[in-house]
């Protein structure tokens, strides 16, 4: 069990054993992240199958994966739903059992009921501040998926207007495709 009150170095952070509760590292603590419920489990795996099939050969997306970044200049380790980042980021030779060492292009976020969109714009402002290239996060209330960039602007993603972008090259997903593949429409 982790004394979530006790101030940690990033490194005693890192350190600790794997367990039931995931954490996040901020400001100096771990700080335990929401028991995902249904909607919150489907909606991560049906993004991983699907951004998993399009990503083979560019990159790695994974799960619940902490990755090491700086947040009003201090060591931050968040643990997105979910990440994706290139092999011309962190190559397809990096094999290490550890937390994310670089800035990937992609995280997502998933909406659960005890939070607010309000707390994801201020971590996807932090996020995208700490040099992630792009911010999606899910509501499953809303059904949609809000898209944030690093000039501040976001856009919100509806039934079937596509999710493209130049930066992930050939991925064309809509929010229907999205919570269809979730079996939650």
């Amino acid at each position: 069990m982790v004394n979530t009150g006790t101030q940690l170095t990033l490194e005693e952070f890192l350190a600790l054993p794997e367990g039931d509760v995931n954490y996040e590292f901020v400001d100096g603590q771990a700080v335990p992240k929401v028991s995902p419920k249904y909607f919150h489990s489907t909606l991560q795996a049906a993004l991983l199958l699907l951004i998993r099939s399009w990503c083979k050969g560019k990159g790695r997306v994974g799960s619940e994966w902490a990755i090491l970044l700086k947040r009003q200049g201090k060591d931050w380790a968040p643990v997105p739903d979910l990440t994706y980042i290139s092999y011309e980021r962190l190559p397809k030779s990096w094999k290490r059992n550890e937390a994310c060492p670089a800035f990937p292009e992609l995280v997502i976020e998933i909406i659960s009921p005890d939070q607010t969109m309000k707390e994801f714009e201020e971590k996807a402002k932090d996020y995208l501040e700490a040099g992630v290239s792009r911010v999606w996060v899910v509501d499953p209330e809303g059904i949609s998926i809000r898209v944030f960039f690093p000039d501040g602007s976001s856009q919100v993603y509806r039934d079937t207007t596509s999710i493209v972008d130049a930066l992930l090259p050939g991925l064309e997903l809509t929010t229907r495709q999205v919570f269809e593949e979730a079996d939650l429409l």
